[in-house]
């Protein structure tokens, strides 16, 4: 699985625009790559010029077409390309500090927040005039010759916020960034959940929380007094448990979808934890 931010930001062929917490990319995709699975550590918006593309969560299918934008949460997802048309998009790249940054700038924006409220993974931005206006004007900084001042480009980053968070048709986009100002207990706890089943090194998991591997590491084990590893398999068995009952996969299918390597790596995980081997372990349950 390709990390998809670093990918961006140190290929030297890619138009961009790099701060030290945001990166702006223009991409057309090759016509030839229809679906792959990516993950970002950063949180992204995009921004269609032409072409057609999927975002794939568990829950549901966003389908962009020219014109259309989404904000879409660091994490793990699945894309589908159209390959009748090219793909073409602008890329918007910012990472909580960031956005946390911009609130505190901002203290109107900030708003009240339920610890317990489920955030969707993707985001519709409704792409008004405005916005595409603005666009447009980042594009064309993009197109020109002479390196662009990361001030500069700084500003047209927080007018591009300030452009979605004010329309209030993205209402939710809002209450997700002011989600991020709640504790990092629970920061690190909602994006391993949203994000257990991929299977990704410690650390990823790391980047995605917005930690280096040492923070993350003691955090983790302040917080929840275990690894990051233990808590991975523990989540990783207790889901593939469920399968193994609910469902008629098969053991390989159940694995994969669990998050583990391999159908060997996950037989010998879940023997270790439960002392049984999956395909025992669901007869005796039959038994019963």
């Amino acid at each position: 699985m390709i990390n998809v931010y670093e990918y961006f930001k140190n290929h030297p062929t890619f138009n961009k625009l790099v701060g030290n917490d945001f990166l702006f990319v223009e991409y057309k995709c090759p016509i030839n790559i229809e679906e792959y699975q990516l993950w970002i550590e950063s949180h992204l918006i995009t921004f269609v010029i032409s072409g057609k593309k999927d975002w794939i969560t568990p829950k549901q299918t966003h389908r962009l077409t020219a014109g259309d934008a989404l904000f879409v949460r660091k994490g793990v997802y699945t894309t589908k390309q159209y390959l009748e048309n090219d793909y073409c998009v602008m890329l918007f790249f910012i990472n909580d500090r960031f956005i946390k940054k911009f609130l505190e700038e901002t203290p109107s924006l900030i708003k009240q927040q339920n610890d317990h409220i489920k955030y969707d993974q993707i985001f519709n931005i409704d792409t008004d005039d405005s916005f595409r206006t603005l666009i447009e004007s980042i594009f064309n900084y993009l197109k020109q010759s002479v390196p662009i001042p990361k001030s500069l480009v700084e500003i047209k980053f927080k007018e591009l916020l300030f452009n979605i968070v004010l329309n209030t048709k993205n209402k939710a986009v809002l209450n997700y960034f002011n989600s991020i100002t709640l504790d990092a207990k629970l920061t690190i706890e909602n994006t391993m959940t949203e994000n257990f089943l991929h299977d990704l090194a410690i650390i990823d998991y790391a980047k995605l929380c917005g930690k280096s591997l040492s923070s993350f590491k003691r955090e983790f084990k302040e917080y929840f007094n275990t690894t990051p590893g233990k808590w991975l398999m523990d989540k990783r068995i207790e889901h593939a448990t469920n399968l193994l009952l609910g469902t008629d996969m098969t053991v390989s299918q159940i694995g994969y979808e669990s998050g583990f390597k391999n159908s060997s790596h996950f037989s010998r995980s879940f023997k270790k934890k439960l002392n049984l081997s999956p395909n025992r372990y669901k007869a005796l349950h039959i038994e019963v």
